[in-house]
C-alpha cells in the first residue's frame, strides 16, 4: 500500500515499535537502569568478562605452573585466591576457567539459536507435514534430559570441551525451535498479517516485515536464558570428568579437584570457581528476565 507521500505504508508487527540500532541499545540500557537488580546483574557479568579478558594481562602467572613448595597456601597478596594441591595459582586458573566458560557459553547460544531458530522458523512458515516432521524431531531430542543427552554425546564422541560444547548445543536446539515456531504461528494468524496476505503481499515480504521482528526479541530472551544453563552444563560435565580434562582449569573440574580439601580447611580451591559459576548463571538469568521486559512494548518498560 502507498500513502499520500508516495512511501509504502504497511501494518506494523507488535515489536516493530521498538527502536533499533544504537538507539535501541540506549533504550534497553535506560530501561535496565530503572531496576537495580538488573543493573547489578549486568555489572557482575561485565566484571567476569573483564576478568577473563584483562586477567592474563595483569596477572601473567601460568595456570598450570606447578610449585609443590607453595601447595595449599591460603589467599594472600602473592596468591589472591590461594594455591591448590600442586601449588598452582588458583586465581590464574580461575581466570582461565572464566575464559573457557564464557567463550563456550557464547558459542553454544549462537550456534544453538541459529539452528534452532531456523528450524522453528521453517516449521512455522511452511506448516503442513513439514511442520509435523520438524517438531517431532525436536520432540525426540527433548525426550532426553538435556544434561544426560550432552553426556551421551560427549561419551560417544570422546571427552573434552569441544565435544561437551557440541552436546550442550544439540540439547539446546529444540528449546529455540519450539519457542520460535510458537511465535511464528501466533504472528502468522494475527489480523494485520492476514490483511497483508489478502492485499497480495509475498511470503518473503511478510517474513521480513512481520515474522522476523516478532521472533527476534523472543530469540534474544531465550539465548540470554540459555547462556546461564550452558555455563552450568559445561561445569557439570567437567565435574563428572566428561568435560575439560586435566590439566585444563575449567570451573567444574576445579570444583571437583577442590572438594577433597574443603573439609580439611582449604576451602578456596573450590569456593572461588563455585562463586564464578553462581554469579555468571544468576546474572544471565536476571538479564534474560530484563530483556523480556525491555523488549516487550506492552510491559512496564514501554513507558521509558
Amino acid at each position: 500500500m502507498i500513502n499520500a507521500s508516495g512511501a509504502e505504508d504497511r501494518p506494523r508487527a507488535p515489536f516493530e515499535s521498538l527502536p533499533l540500532g544504537v538507539e535501541g541499545l540506549r533504550y534497553v540500557v535506560r530501561a535496565g537502569l530503572r531496576r537495580p537488580l538488573l543493573t547489578a546483574a549486568g555489572l557482575a557479568l561485565l566484571l567476569l568478562i573483564l576478568i577473563a579478558v584483562l586477567g592474563p594481562v595483569f596477572w601473567s602467572v601460568s595456570p598450570n605452573r606447578i610449585n609443590l613448595l607453595a601447595a595449599l597456601q591460603a589467599p594472600s597478596a602473592s596468591h589472591p585466591m590461594g594455591t591448590d594441591e600442586f601449588g598452582r595459582d588458583v586465581f590464574a586458573r580461575f581466570v582461565r576457567g572464566a575464559q573457557i566458560s564464557l567463550a563456550v557459553g557464547a558459542i553454544v547460544i549462537v550456534i544453538g539459536a541459529a539452528w534452532g531458530g531456523l528450524v522453528g522458523l521453517l516449521a512455522g512458515v511452511l506448516g503442513s507435514w513439514r511442520d509435523v516432521l520438524l517438531m517431532r524431531t525436536m520432540d525426540a531430542i527433548l525426550a532426553f534430559p538435556p544434561l544426560i543427552l550432552a553426556m551421551a554425546v560427549t561419551v560417544g564422541l570422546g571427552t573434552g570441551i569441544v565435544t561437551g560444547a557440541l552436546g550442550i548445543t544439540i540439547a539446546s536446539v529444540p528449546w529455540y525451535a519450539r519457542v520460535v515456531r510458537s511465535e511464528v504461528v501466533r504472528v502468522r494468524n494475527l489480523p494485520f498479517v492476514e490483511a497483508a496476505v489478502a492485499a497480495g503481499a509475498s511470503r518473503q515480504w511478510i517474513l521480513r516485515w512481520h515474522i522476523l521482528p516478532a521472533v527476534l526479541p523472543t530469540l534474544v530472551i531465550q539465548a540470554a536464558a540459555a547462556f546461564g544453563y550452558s555455563i552450568l552444563a559445561l561445569a557439570a560435565l567437567g565435574f563428572v570428568g566428561l568435560g575439560a580434562q586435566i590439566p585444563t582449569p575449567e570451573w567444574g573440574a576445579m570444583i571437583t579437584d577442590g572438594l577433597q580439601y574443603t573439609l580439611t580447611g582449604q576451602w578456596w580451591i573450590d569456593v572461588f570457581p563455585g562463586l564464578g559459576l553462581l554469579f555468571a548463571a544468576t546474572a544471565a538469568n536476571v538479564i534474560a528476565d530484563g530483556f523480556r521486559d525491555a523488549l516487550d512494548p506492552r510491559g512496564e518498560y514501554a513507558r521509558v
